[in-house]
């Protein structure tokens, strides 16, 4: 079957270390610190098997929220160094950078927290190769649709993404996508994102038929929440010169921009490193 609904009531939750559903709690919070210091997370650097040689790239994963084991466990597996960056130091010792899923608007605001929102903005803009999954495609996006007041992003991709567009926790779901040239992958979506318009410097890699996981897709949604949850109707004008998603009622989950890479869906969750073995070839070409 292309698509299969991933059932909320599941003992296991396949996000692994995402939040739960309900975020609004974290939406609200006026010290992002009282999640605790990141850096007192454990999350040890990860190698290729063999022998180390210099050329192997060092690529991290920003570990302040999120699938951060995952990634790094995926990274390993396509052959480079997987770094957990929390500090400036850390973003500064990397040659690029994932950054996971997870809750866009808590990410955000522990960036702010820990001083690594314009270092991050600032590796971006010269040049440093990254991927976003679901939340990290969010904060890689130029325009957000959807969100919470006052939310930012890095940046980097011009693009609009709307903010948990594929539904709450109960709509989560599996689908085949044909990803770039990699041929045909199982994708997993856990309140993810979709691209509403693109730049015309973006590519389009992927795309899933509009109405896979969402049970109502004409449902209200309220910007209040987290991305745990339906997010706001908000609908700010088009960027001029953004190009709608011209394949009708399917809908792009994963776009490149020179050396940024985006996807809607969680490839790390599947044992499938496709995705990121793209990724790493895209670091060893740039």
């Amino acid at each position: 079957m292309p698509c299969r609904r991933i059932d909320p009531a599941d003992s296991t939750d396949p996000a692994g270390s995402a939040e739960p559903a309900d975020r609004a709690d974290l939406d609200d919070l006026d010290d992002p610190a009282d999640l605790g210091d990141p850096a007192d997370r454990d999350e040890p650097e990860m190698t290729p098997k063999g022998p180390l040689v210099a050329t192997v790239p060092a690529i991290g994963v920003l570990a302040l929220q999120g699938d951060v084991r995952e990634h790094m466990r995926a990274l390993a597996s396509s052959g480079v160094r997987a770094v957990a960056v929390r500090r400036p130091a850390e973003l500064a010792a990397v040659d690029a950078l994932v950054i996971p899923g997870g809750e866009s608007t808590t990410m955000w605001k522990l960036a702010e927290a820990f001083e690594l929102l314009e270092p991050l903005r600032l590796r971006i803009k010269e040049g440093m190769p990254a991927y976003g999954s679901c939340a990290g495609m969010i904060m890689l996006a130029d325009r957000i649709e959807g969100g919470v007041e006052g939310q930012q992003t890095i940046g980097g991709i011009d693009m609009s993404v709307r903010r948990n567009a594929f539904g709450r926790q109960v709509d989560s779901f599996e689908a085949d996508i044909d990803f770039a040239d990699r041929g045909t992958i199982r994708a997993v979506f856990i309140r993810a994102p979709w691209v509403e318009s693109v730049g015309p410097g973006v590519e389009v890699l992927g795309r899933v038929p509009g109405g896979a996981g969402r049970s109502d897709a004409s449902a209200p949604r309220d910007a209040s929440r987290g991305d745990g949850d339906e997010a706001g109707a908000r609908t700010p004008a088009a960027r001029p010169g953004a190009v709608a998603d011209p394949a009708g009622d399917d809908r792009i989950v994963a776009v490149r921009q020179g050396p940024l890479l985006a996807t809607s869906f969680h490839p790390e969750l599947t044992g499938d490193w496709r995705v990121h073995s793209y990724f790493v070839e895209m670091v060893r070409e740039l």
